[in-house]
């Protein structure tokens, strides 16, 4: 019987943790925390992490020697102290340009206060979600790249911690097909046909729908959630604008600010209890 008892024990506590570890707070962190930290970089990563968003969101694009990389945009100048493609240039390349140069123009931070940063691989950044039970992250291919991100998730045996998301109907498709279980998050514009892209994410299984913050409606809310499909809204970075969305429905809001949306949350949580009393 003491055997068995620990036993048991060692095996509760090797035990990989669960989905309902996860958090569940609707607040996505758009490429990290992107308003303290330099974008897609891994202390932005690291931060969306430890304010407690229940998802951080990035971006990849394949390099040309095929490393999967994390950068928003086709080419480094945006953000980096050189201007290279990423599709041209070999990682060992890539991984010289300091990408939070454009972070420290428009915050005024020096190097010292905001130490040079490098584009992470999404192998790097998995590997830091894999740490920890808490946060999840959501990959957004910018390139036709989804076979090669999800061959790397498999391989490092990630599959619980990642989602994927895009406006790319191809791109969430193949998600679909690779992986069913994988969360899908279509992102839709400020034009698209409301019940065109419910019907069509019922057909492929998406999970959410992700609409520009100027489409979203009261009715379309309704519409959304009817369907038995997650609402959100991007890229949301104030209060004013995250209160509205709120309060008509909005389950998840992808911001800059995750720290921001946090406080909203509580604050309207603890108001409803005083309302409740």
């Amino acid at each position: 019987m003491r055997f068995a008892l620990s036993t048991l024990v060692l095996l509760l506590a090797t035990a990989p943790a669960c989905a309902a570890d996860f958090l569940s707070n609707g607040v996505t962190a758009h490429r990290g925390n992107s308003a303290a930290f330099p974008e897609n970089t891994i202390p932005a990563f690291q931060s969306g992490i430890d304010v407690g968003a229940d998802w951080i969101e990035l971006d990849i694009f394949r390099s040309y020697d095929g490393q999967l990389v994390v950068i928003h945009d086709r080419a480094t100048g945006r953000v980096g102290d050189l201007d290279l493609v990423v599709a041209e240039s070999n990682y060992q390349d890539l991984a010289k340009v300091d990408v939070a140069t454009g972070f420290r123009r428009r915050s005024g931070k020096s190097t010292e206060a905001c130490r040079p940063q490098r584009i992470p691989r999404l192998a790097d950044v998995l590997t830091l979600v894999m740490q920890q039970n808490r946060t999840r992250v959501s990959i957004q291919p910018k390139t036709d790249c989804v076979a090669d991100a999800i061959a790397l998730v498999q391989e490092m045996k990630a599959q619980r911690w990642v989602g994927f998301n895009d406006g790319n109907l191809e791109y969430m498709a193949e998600v679909k097909r690779l992986t069913p279980n994988i969360p899908v998050f279509w992102d839709r514009g400020t034009n698209s046909n409301i019940e065109d892209d419910i019907a069509i994410a019922k057909k492929h299984g998406f999970e959410a729908l992700v609409l520009h913050q100027d489409a979203i409606t009261p009715a379309k809310v309704r519409k959304i959630r009817a369907a038995g499909i997650e609402i959100g809204a991007w890229t949301v970075n104030d209060r004013e604008t995250m209160t509205r969305l709120l309060d008509v429905g909005v389950e998840r809001i992808y911001t800059d600010h995750p720290r921001m949306l946090l406080s909203l949350q509580s604050e309207r949580l603890r108001g409803s209890k005083l309302e409740n009393r």
